[in-house]
């Protein structure tokens, strides 16, 4: 090749990536999926716009879930023995220096998985699970498959029904063990079987066993007794007990969330404290006690540091997760008793981006707060009793074709 050649394909190609960064822009997507306590719809509003984009009606009052890419919004309806699954619209495209953000209108893909009385979902690495609890049995899907409109993967075998859990990799499940003596109870323990259906070892005990979530590499089970820590990034899963620690006062964790950039989990301990969660420290158990009584929690997936709860006296209290300490406070609605109903409607939090949003079914609306600065930060009108919430979107590049 002359050196008149290679010169002027150096200028095409410098001319060509001009010309690619001046057509790439930058966008920002933030939707919310709101489902509705009595009515079986879900509500898409578009958080920068403020308004509401798309309903979509499912067979009954849905418990959502969002995948870990938020491509996927899961709407878990036990009343009808069905999950649907909606596309967000928002994907990402990772591209090392840079990802690239594509955004169309959500819909339903199409996919309804059936069985009885659905439960917990649970995404281990590109496997879904879900617990149907009705049948003592996991579904596993991939998210790539449901977004495909295809069927799930496969099933574990039919068990006692009860109110379990199952999570999964491409060559384990780690399913629970219901108490046989009385099923209506909650799960012994945790058991390892094979892709199938083999058993690997025995139970890992795990008395009264509800709630489970994922941190970094870490998986944690909860029990009467403290937590079931696994591993699945080896040949085989490795599961051992870490009992609470003897200073906590009586008390069961019930429901955890798994933290993101720092591994750390969040869960509640009594009606009033949440425990911080650090499986492996030296003191693994670190409690928080509120001014009031719990009504929900989540955790900031951008700021590490940050952690959110919500108590009956309807404030929004911001966690320091290292410092283990609440370092602000903000009220957002009225009031909301803990007396009643386990599932009378009550507020339920999300993270968007700056913002953390909170429903409020009572009055219709969903209120949105600055997560800096604790203040007010407007409200979206909704209608009907806003419920349950995921939040999917961030920012990217875009390219003009």
């Amino acid at each position: 090749m002359t050196r008149v050649q290679t010169g002027t394909i150096g200028v095409l190609l410098t001319t060509l990536a001009l010309n690619c960064a001046a057509l790439a822009g930058e966008k920002t997507a933030w939707r919310l999926f709101v489902s509705d306590h009595s009515e079986p719809i879900v509500n898409v509003i578009d958080l920068l716009k403020q308004e509401k984009i798309e309903t979509f009606a499912t067979k009954a009052p849905a418990r959502l879930y969002r995948s870990k890419t938020g491509r996927t919004v899961l709407a878990v309806q036990r009343g009808a023995d069905l999950v649907t699954a909606i596309d967000s619209g928002i994907s990402f495209e990772d591209h090392g220096d840079h990802g690239d953000i594509k955004v169309k209108p959500p819909r339903l893909l199409g996919v309804e998985i059936a069985g009885k009385q659905p439960s917990h979902v649970v995404e281990y690495g590109v496997e879904i699970a879900i617990f149907f609890d009705g049948e003592g049995r996991a579904r596993i899907a991939s998210e790539r498959m449901i977004l495909e409109s295809k069927s799930v993967l496969r099933e574990t075998a039919a068990g006692v029904p009860h109110h379990g859990v199952a999570v999964a990799n491409d060559r384990y499940t780690l399913i629970s063990e219901p108490n046989v003596r009385n099923s209506d109870e909650l799960p012994i323990g945790i058991k390892i079987v094979d892709k199938s259906g083999t058993q690997i070892g025995g139970v890992h005990s795990c008395p009264d066993l509800h709630g489970e979530a994922t941190s970094g590499n870490i998986l944690v089970f909860s029990c009467a007794t403290g937590l079931l820590v696994a591993s699945m990034d080896g040949s085989a899963p490795q599961v051992k007990h870490l009992p609470y620690a003897a200073a906590l006062p009586s008390g069961k964790t019930t429901t955890m969330l798994g933290g993101r950039g720092l591994q750390y989990f969040l869960g509640n301990y009594g009606s009033n404290k949440v425990v911080l969660m650090e499986p492996t420290d030296v003191e693994p158990f670190r409690l928080v006690t509120l001014p009031m009584r719990r009504v929900d929690f989540t955790v900031d997936p951008v700021r590490a540091k940050f952690a959110y709860v919500f108590t009956e006296d309807g404030r929004l209290h911001r966690l320091d997760v290292i410092t283990g300490k609440l370092d602000g406070s903000l009220r957002v609605t009225e009031p909301y008793s803990m007396d009643g109903h386990w599932n009378d409607p009550r507020p339920r939090l999300a993270v968007a981006g700056d913002m953390v949003v909170v429903t409020d079914p009572a009055r219709g609306v969903v209120a949105l707060v600055d997560t800096m600065s604790l203040t007010k930060a407007g409200e979206i009108t909704v209608g009907g009793r806003p419920f349950n919430i995921v939040a999917v979107g961030g920012s990217g590049q875009t390219h003009d074709d």
